[in-house]
């Protein structure tokens, strides 16, 4: 029996790679703002979690232990080593703990509705039986050629959960699974996207010919998308499993990038209701 819940690597690094909506010029700020929502997504969930400081001042080290006090945390500091080394070493660690059946990969700056991780965690665990879950409603999925699609809703422990071709780097899934998908996860760390990752593993529509005719001709990041995804996963398009992600409507939570916050929520309130409850950190 898995003395956990859940297991959970949080990636975090000291710099903004988007522009964020909120404290665009403080990521210690903004980190602390994701972590007080993250807290708040945990409860009610028993989980082990693995926290990767890349190139951390001391200071971001007190922020997990301030919000996550009593909690078993165990610390991984290493000096700077970009998104592809710390992912790898989410995979690492994820296949490797025996804490937990289902796993999360977690990056720094994504903000959580409360109570988010409960949701996710009665979906992958329902009769559905997903394969992955994201947290994210993206606004790609309704903006971006590459999303139109039919889609399946489920309505699942009072919330609807779509069908989805791909997502981000932050998801939850089974021990199990990731044990199986574990070669096309590994090729994010060569340089391959995460959109042709997981086209690879969802592979919705990606041999319809007039359809990927539609999404190339829409600019030239899906033309590299799909030549990616062949390049390094043709294994997986051409006899492995589809497997089954699917996002949260409304979101559960957004990435914090302000041309793609997640539809239908007004997150400018939810940040301030949230930053009226912190007691910010000094750096």
């Amino acid at each position: 029996m898995s003395k956990y819940d859940i297991a959970i690597v949080y990636r975090i690094y000291p710099g903004v790679s988007k522009v964020p909506p909120i404290f665009s010029h403080n990521k210690y700020k903004l980190s602390e703002l994701c972590l007080a929502s993250f807290r708040d997504a945990l409860i009610g969930i028993n989980f082990k979690l693995y926290v990767i400081l890349d190139n951390c001042p001391p200071e971001y080290k007190l922020l997990f232990e301030k919000y996550f006090p009593n909690n078993d945390v165990e610390y991984i500091a290493l000096p700077h080593t970009g998104n592809a080394g710390t992912f790898g070493m989410q995979m690492d660690i994820l296949l490797s703990q025996e804490y937990a059946d289902v796993v999360y990969f977690a990056e720094d700056d994504y903000f959580y509705l409360s109570g988010a991780f409960r949701k996710m965690l009665d979906f992958i665990r329902s009769d559905i039986k997903p394969d992955f879950v994201t947290p994210f409603d993206h606004l790609d999925y309704y903006t971006l050629k590459l999303h139109k699609y039919p889609y399946e809703i489920i309505e699942s422990g009072g919330h609807s959960w779509r069908s989805a071709s791909t997502t981000c780097m932050t998801f939850m899934t089974s021990k199990e699974t990731l044990g199986k998908s574990e070669k096309i996860f590994r090729s994010y760390t060569k340089n391959n996207y995460d959109a042709s990752l997981w086209l690879a593993l969802t592979k919705i529509k990606i041999f319809n010919p007039i359809y990927l005719l539609s999404v190339i001709s829409s600019g030239g990041i899906f033309a590299r998308i799909f030549a990616k995804m062949w390049f390094h996963t043709a294994g997986q398009l051409i006899s492995g499993k589809k497997y089954r992600l699917y996002a949260p409507k409304p979101s559960l939570s957004t990435h914090l990038d302000n041309v793609c916050l997640a539809p239908d929520i007004d997150w400018d309130k939810e940040f301030d209701e949230k930053n009226k409850k912190i007691n910010f950190s000094d750096l």
